[in-house]
């Protein structure tokens, strides 16, 4: 059986319920099932947007994403300089 991806706003929003089925006294297994995620992923999903709210999940991805395009284009530019020490020292 394939696992089923949750948006992070889905994962923040299944949070916020289990906060409230905690309080109501369940137990964590009983949680998970309503979830009808595992505990594991219950932990994880803790660990990882524990406070979050909606708007914060989106802001994070918005800047993730930004940080890969960041990324591709400081390692573009290493390469453009290499290129060009290569020339420089007329091993071209």
């Amino acid at each position: 059986m394939k696992g089923r991806r949750h948006t992070p706003e889905q994962v923040v929003r299944k949070l916020r319920e289990a906060d409230r089925l905690l309080a109501e006294g369940r137990s964590l297994p009983e949680v998970a099932k309503a979830l009808e995620v595992s505990e594991n992923t219950f932990h994880r999903w803790r660990a990882q947007y524990g406070g979050m709210k909606a708007d914060d999940v989106k802001r994070l991805k918005e800047l993730e994403r930004e940080n890969v395009t960041l990324k591709r284009i400081v390692a573009n530019k290493e390469v453009e300089i290499e290129g060009l020490k290569e020339i420089a020292k007329g091993n071209w």
